[in-house]
């Protein structure tokens, strides 16, 4: 797909990747989504979300989208991938409803796959809220673990667009409740975790069923060779849009690395949390058993933790994800298939507690972090033994990665008490009479106590 140089654009990736909110004036070379040919009932949804200017993926791939053409886009989670997607999706669904008169036949025009119920439920709320001035097109989530009937009901009733996963989408497929006769579009998004979790054969046999005059968008961070072979069987001269280099992760993450004993693993993850006061972030094992057993330990060490596995039921799973969106949890311990589907801004730190076996695996792990412009950190804890892995990571993801020593203890505590007066330093003063009235007699008490050893009775 490289040799056409015509259908490859390399896009900047120095952008934040931020919708942009701010007061900054447009210059002519800006390019807004007015710009890039959206109709106004979509405009109006992305300016009620807040999004002013387009994040580099947006503004690369939105245009070929709207004239049908089929796309692969490399882009890291966090760039605004589903925007980029979403908005032509639903201008093409109403663009083709309104051909009909508006009279729509109840089959879906547009079909979304994705690898995670998490996943599916985040685009399908997101198609919605950009199409909420659309209210000819109907958004439908499917996935497993949930009613299939009432999915049957709602899809009789009648819907244009449909976000699934591949396995409940079979499943509705074969009972004859979801036809994909009339789709004209078709998105894998996040195509090469679909791949890694054995979806192929689904995803052959989906596309299989899609009318051949339609068009493919294929989403992805990475670009492993399955990719390209699902490009070259099922799309058409496809655009390349590239937000950064293929297989690359984000610029903005610090990637560092700690060799340990298997002995002194857990020992070096407590030290590595306490270095940083103010962590929000996942720790990925490679087992449930570990991941479970690493969780219940920072809970006895008085961690502010939980565990999320494939053990746990969907209850379980959706209370500990909800947990940690809200940041009742500072550290989230899981498995790369539970933590598929979970889709958090802000996150500090991406923890490998012992390498994944593939690369993808370490991209799609560190771009959890970082995202949105923000800065991140990813931290592996490895054997001796990894370091030959480790400089195949960085070679081909063209990261580097720097080697660290543990923090001692005496480092430990100046950071926590440097945090500690930031704390200080950043609360915001109200009038309290009761206090106030008591101030002067503190402070008579306090005289004889000099700054310094004021500041040492306090912190230590």
């Amino acid at each position: 797909m490289d040799e056409d140089n015509d259908l490859v654009d390399d896009v900047d990736d120095n952008d934040t990747g931020d919708n942009d909110t701010g007061d900054t004036e447009d210059t002519e070379d800006t390019v807004t989504f007015a710009s890039l040919g959206l109709p106004e009932e979509i405009l109006a949804a992305v300016t009620d979300m807040g999004f002013r200017v387009p994040t580099p993926i947006q503004a690369a791939a939105i245009p070929p989208l709207l004239e049908l053409r089929d796309v692969v886009g490399i882009a890291q989670t966090g760039t605004g991938k589903t925007a980029a997607f979403g908005l032509p999706l639903l201008q093409n669904v109403a663009r083709s409803l309104e051909a009909e008169g508006g009279k729509p036949s109840g089959l879906a025009r547009a079909l979304v796959l994705c690898p995670t119920r998490e996943l599916c439920l985040q685009i399908a709320d997101d198609l919605t809220d950009y199409s909420k001035y659309l209210p000819s097109v109907r958004i439908l989530p499917v996935y497993g673990g949930s009613s299939i009937e009432a999915q049957i009901r709602t899809l009789r009733r009648g819907v244009e667009v449909i976000v699934a996963t591949p396995g409940r989408l079979i499943d509705l497929m074969e009972r004859g409740a979801a036809s994909l006769d009339e789709v004209h579009t078709v998105v894998l998004d996040e195509a090469d975790e679909m791949l890694t979790m054995g979806f192929s054969e689904s995803l052959q046999t989906i596309l299989s069923q899609v009318p051949e005059e339609r068009h493919l968008l294929l989403f992805s961070a990475t670009m492993p060779r399955e990719i390209s072979s699902i490009a070259a069987s099922y799309m058409h001269q496809p655009k390349e849009i590239i937000v950064g280099t293929k297989n690359q992760g984000n610029a903005n993450i610090k990637h560092y690395y700690y060799v340990v004993s298997a002995r002194h693993k857990y020992l070096a993850l407590k030290r590595i949390a306490d270095y940083y006061p103010d962590i929000y972030g996942i720790i990925f094992c490679r087992t449930r058993k570990e991941t479970q057993e690493i969780a219940d330990q920072l809970i006895r060490d008085g961690y502010n933790a939980d565990a999320l596995h494939g053990e746990l039921s969907q209850a379980q799973r959706d209370y500990v994800m909800q947990k940690f969106r809200i940041r009742n949890l500072q550290l989230l311990v899981a498995t790369d298939v539970a933590a598929r589907g979970l889709d958090v801004n802000d996150l500090t730190h991406v923890i490998h507690y012992g390498l994944p076996d593939d690369i993808e695996s370490y991209t799609h792990r560190s771009g959890r972090t970082a995202r949105a412009g923000k800065m991140g950190i990813s931290i592996a804890i490895c054997h001796s033994r990894e370091r030959g892995r480790l400089r195949d990571i960085e070679r081909i993801s063209h990261a580097t990665i720097e080697r660290k020593t543990l923090p001692s203890g005496a480092e430990i505590c100046g950071k926590q008490l440097f945090h500690l007066a930031e704390r200080i330093e950043r609360v915001e003063l109200t009038e309290d009479a009761t206090l106030e009235a008591l101030l002067p007699e503190l402070a008579r008490k306090l005289e004889w106590i000099d700054h310094e050893e004021l500041l040492k009775r306090v912190m230590l």
